[in-house]
């Protein structure tokens, strides 16, 4: 499982397997069940999460008290309330365990740890934040420039792999939709 972690290093900066054994240090391993919170809104956000096996979903609760996701993580993700987390204060997201999941977490204290004792790291995460950047950028292109139609489209031919995963109800959350408005468009398409 551990070999996925260090595959996707790899992607990024090149690590040898000495150096892995000691970073794989810095970090704690986590199985959480299906609709566990890892983080709830107030609290302060304390890690940064690696899915190994499972998803994630990260959400907040609107005015109408309507949850409202807005990103998931699968395999080789990476997720946290960013701000939250660097700014040690409290969160105003609750990150949950959609399916059973089992995780990679590392405290702001360790990874800064890490990054002093393995600077190539700071490469590592520097890619991770900029591919996640950009995936939040796309996000909002597509939320203002592409009908709710062609949003969902869209969504589900980039990424297949979350329509066959994440129930129906999460994904109308994702792409601010009811469910029922996902129900009507998913039938035109069938018909």
């Amino acid at each position: 499982m551990l070999t996925d972690f260090k595959k996707h290093i790899d992607k990024f900066a090149q690590v040898s397997d000495e150096e892995f054994d000691e970073i794989q240090k810095f970090f704690d391993i986590k199985n959480v069940a299906k609709k566990e919170n890892l983080l709830e809104e107030g609290q302060l956000c304390r890690h940064h999460y690696f899915v190994l096996e499972g998803l994630l979903r990260k959400f907040y609760i609107n005015e109408k008290g309507i949850e409202q996701t807005t990103e998931f993580a699968i395999e080789t993700w990476w997720m946290t309330d960013n701000i939250a987390y660097e700014h040690k204060i409290p969160s105003e997201f609750y990150i949950q365990a959609v399916e059973k999941s089992k995780i990679l977490y590392i405290t702001q204290d360790n990874q800064e740890m890490l990054l002093k004792a393995f600077p190539i790291m700071e490469r590592y995460f520097r890619f991770v934040y900029q591919r996640a950047y950009a995936a939040a950028q796309m996000r909002v292109k597509y939320l203002f420039s592409l009908s709710k139609e062609e949003f969902y489209f869209q969504s589900v031919n980039r990424y297949p792999e979350f329509a066959q995963r994440i129930p129906q109800y999460l994904l109308a959350s994702f792409l601010g939709f009811t469910p029922e408005y996902l129900s009507e468009i998913r039938k035109k398409r069938i018909s």
